[in-house]
């Protein structure tokens, strides 16, 4: 980009960006094709409240009882070759009701990757946020157990992630996926990993994605636009984050690498709408709304939701942001149109899948 970002402005109902010709949409603008390049829209969805008294909120949140299901999801453990060592996938699939005759055959893909900050976490971390992405869509989302540092530095976690869309691409028909609507998020790291497989898709032409939702996303491994005033009432620390970033990226150098921080990437453009989720005292919070100034002034449709009752560790399963979520989703994988966008180039009938998997639930020898 040959500008800095576009300055931001938060007031109590929007966060708005002063690039010329922006904006500021409404919330919930997927009734209507987003443009290009439009305002940041903050919804500060939530009661208003000060620092000490969203932690308490979030305190109460955190233990929060899951959201109820729409529908039963089924889940099924895969494995396939990653970077270093086979990893496992699980695929959600949403049952399909009675009155869903006229339900198609395949349904859209939700790649989800869990948070843990590239060193904790594993696969059973996301299983809540996608059995209930899955059944409330509905779609069938696949969730990853990526490699962790330290014993599996950078490039492995985004290596592992981007084979993992390769599986689901390659295997869309037998998991009953429409490979034309795939979409990616992620919480915490996985909101890192989410940002980074867009640009990897882009950059080895696909597989290709229509959407990314990044949930309180490690985005800064420098860790510089952190904000000294939120640091006192932070729901998160950042000397973990810090403990986090020198085990997943060892090399100084590798600090900068636009799949390991996003929000230092100079080239953004092409890379499927965004929706961003945010939380008040998040550490996090700064980053990422900078981030998505950053891809608006690329010219992706982007969206921020400032989600006031959540903190780090519970937004991803708040009401608000599944809900958020949900209608950010079904409009970019033309869930509320009749059909999808048409498919740009065709698939070869004989192509050979780029991924082998094994149905198993038990961890490989």
């Amino acid at each position: 980009m040959g500008s800095s970002p576009p300055r931001l402005v938060v007031s109590d109902r929007s966060l708005t960006s002063d690039a010329a010709s922006a904006a500021v949409r409404p919330a919930r603008p997927y009734a209507t094709p987003a443009p290009a390049n439009v305002a940041l829209n903050n919804n500060l969805r939530g009661a208003a409240s000060t620092l000490p008294e969203q932690a308490s909120a979030c305190k109460e949140t955190a233990g929060a009882v899951p959201l109820p299901l729409p529908r039963e999801v089924t889940a099924e453990d895969y494995w396939t070759q990653g970077y270093a060592s086979r990893i496992r996938l699980r695929v959600f699939r949403p049952e399909t009701h009675a009155d869903d005759a006229a339900a198609p055959l395949r349904r859209p893909g939700v790649l989800y990757l869990h948070g843990g900050g590239f060193v904790r976490g594993s696969i059973d971390d996301a299983d809540a946020p996608a059995r209930h992405l899955a059944a409330t869509l509905p779609a069938v989302v696949v969730t990853v157990g990526y490699s962790l540092a330290p014993a599996a530095p950078f490039p492995a976690a985004p290596e592992d992630v981007y084979a993992a869309l390769c599986c689901m691409a390659d295997h869309a028909n037998a998991w009953g996926i429409d490979r034309r609507r795939i979409a990616v998020a992620g919480h915490d790291a996985g909101g890192n990993l989410s940002a980074a497989l867009t640009m990897i898709a882009r950059d080895r032409g696909g597989p290709n994605l229509r959407a990314q939702v990044l949930i309180a996303p490690m985005l800064d491994p420098t860790m510089a636009r952190m904000r000294p005033d939120h640091l006192a009432d932070a729901d998160n620390s950042a000397e973990v984050c810090a403990d986090c970033y020198r085990q997943y990226l060892p090399r100084p150098t590798e600090r900068v690498h636009p799949y390991a921080a996003p929000v230092e990437s100079r080239r953004l453009q092409g890379l499927p709408p965004a929706l961003l989720l945010t939380a008040p005292q998040d550490l996090l919070r700064t980053e990422a709304e900078r981030y998505a100034a950053c891809l608006i002034e690329a010219g992706v449709a982007t969206q921020v939701v400032r989600v006031n009752e959540a903190c780090h560790d519970s937004i991803a399963m708040s009401a608000v942001a599944q809900d958020e979520m949900t209608c950010f989703l079904r409009w970019h994988l033309g869930m509320t149109r009749q059909a999808a966008a048409p498919r740009k180039r065709r698939q070869r009938a004989d192509r050979k899948d780029r991924t082998s998997i094994d149905p198993t639930g038990e961890t490989p020898g």
